[in-house]
């Protein structure tokens, strides 16, 4: 008598063991690549912070606003070398237009505060200017250009991580940093695209309807500011 192809129930046991632990390990792996992302992030903001930081504190003056740079730091010839010294750096939509938002990287770079060399020019580029993990560009600026809330949005200094962030990473930020908020406290989304095709769309990037928090929809392309 034929015996009667097909797996038995130990088999499909097995098989289903299997391909959970195998499901569990790429689960495990994303979770961990999302937190490595994470820390780099806030890592990246934390640095910049600090850097902006001891270079008010060296020379009495804000990286790309300083008007005295090209005298006291080595190396310092982009976009003219000084800022005007009014205390704000400024960008191009400032009246006049301002290239101090890119100098600031010439600045910090060479004075030592941060990785790289960096170069002021007309045209932003990775020789100019800092990136995140996703190629948007980074942004530090006296500028609104930051999310509603409360305090309603006032020009201050912030520092802005460009787009291409997914929702979900920046949601994970604000929650370890600040409030979990996209409108409150210190860390808020930004429209600020960073050289990305698009402009990230806060109606994408996190919900209208208190407690506004980041889109848990993992939208690709949004990006925040730190606000100082």
């Amino acid at each position: 008598m034929s015996r009667q192809g097909g797996f038995t129930l130990v088999e499909i046991a097995i098989v289903i063991v299997i391909l959970g632990l195998l499901l569990g390990s790429v689960l495990k792996a994303q979770e961990l690549i999302t937190s490595a992302r994470v820390r780099t992030l806030i890592s990246q903001q934390d640095g910049i912070r600090a850097a902006f930081l001891g270079f008010t504190d060296r020379y009495r003056a804000l990286p790309g606003d300083y008007n005295q740079a090209t005298t006291n730091i080595a190396g310092v010839v982009g976009c003219g070398g000084n800022g005007d010294g009014d205390g704000r750096i400024e960008d191009a939509t400032a009246t006049p237009a301002s290239m101090e938002s890119v100098l600031v990287w010439e600045h910090l770079s060479k004075s030592g505060f941060i990785n790289g060399t960096y170069t002021c020019n007309s045209v932003e580029s990775s020789l100019t200017t800092p990136a995140n993990l996703f190629m948007g560009r980074l942004q530090l600026a006296w500028d609104s250009q930051y999310a509603p809330g409360s305090p309603p949005p006032v020009a201050r200094h912030n520092l802005k991580t460009g787009g291409q962030i997914s929702s979900d990473l920046l949601g994970e930020i604000d929650r370890k940093v600040d409030d979990g908020s996209a409108i409150g406290g210190m860390f808020r989304f930004s429209p600020y695209a960073g050289g990305v095709p698009v402009a990230p769309d806060p109606a994408k990037c996190y919900q209208a309807a208190a407690p506004n928090e980041w889109s848990s929809s993992a939208e690709a392309n949004c990006g925040a500011t730190t606000l100082f």
